[in-house]
């Protein structure tokens, strides 16, 4: 099987616009076409990346590559409505589902391990990108235009992926629920703005990023075993559900900072 050089990208959400720039801005590869349902979109994206593009799977370029960068429930429904040609590659982008959703043929997954906002441009050469083929042979293509995106390419069978999925839903979505809920209590208690939060927020993702273990640079009530700071903070809570993840958060840090 050859390096798969042309490339087409299904999708027109945030995960599909930055895989069309990253394709686009790579020397050796090309960014034939964007395919999506929602015409604006579509041609918003193909805009962004400098292509062709259409709201018709039927009218999709021919490539070497379909990159099936859509909603999970989605991958399996346009997957099906794709005509492309034998002996191309079709992949999609998921960390929660497996390749048997894109049905027969070279298939695999280049599952992309960072969050993404439309409009935002993220730096794809240290994304790390986890690749998984329906063979040897599919999975070093795969691996060739993942290398051609990023410095950090990983073989992932679908388990891995999934359980790494998870841990970014730990790192990623739950971190900033918990922004979310600081900023709230911040604006209903004293009516102070975000930015207040920017420099803590700034100063301890920076030392987690820096340190050997997230854990060596906890620091607060809990890692000290201030029981009474805890209550304090727990009373000072409204909400049952406020005061239920306070209570959890404690405890996981204070058994975890054991381990030191």
């Amino acid at each position: 099987m050859n390096n798969p050089r042309t490339v087409v990208v299904v999708g027109s959400g945030n995960v599909a616009e930055s895989i069309a720039v990253a394709v686009a801005d790579s020397f050796s590869l090309e960014l034939v076409q964007v395919v999506a349902r929602n015409e604006v979109r579509a041609e918003a994206v193909a805009q962004v990346a400098g292509c062709d593009w259409c709201a018709d799977m039927s009218e999709a370029a021919e490539a070497d590559i379909y990159i099936i960068a859509v909603s999970d429930r989605a991958v399996e429904e346009v997957a099906a409505a794709m005509h492309r040609p034998e002996n191309s590659i079709v992949v999609h982008t998921a960390g929660s589902i497996g390749m048997d959703a894109l049905g027969d043929g070279d298939r695999g997954v280049l599952y992309p391990f960072q969050t993404f906002t439309a409009g935002r441009r993220v730096d794809f050469s240290a994304v790390p990108l986890f690749v998984e083929g329906s063979d040897e042979d599919t999975t070093q293509a795969i691996e060739y235009v993942a290398n051609a995106l990023s410095q950090r390419v990983y073989r992932a069978t679908s388990k891995r992926r999934r359980e790494i999925h998870l841990t970014g839903v730990f790192a990623c979505n739950f971190v900033n629920a918990l922004y979310t809920m600081a900023t709230d209590l911040l604006d209903e208690r004293e009516g102070l703005p975000f930015d207040v939060l920017r420099p803590l927020i700034e100063e301890t993702a920076a030392k987690a990023v820096e340190a050997t273990h997230p854990r060596h640079v906890q620091t607060g009530p809990a890692v000290r075993g201030d029981k009474a700071v805890a209550e304090r903070h727990v009373a000072m809570l409204k909400e049952a559900n406020q005061q239920e993840i306070y209570k959890l958060l404690t405890e996981y840090i204070w058994q975890t900072s054991r381990k030191i």
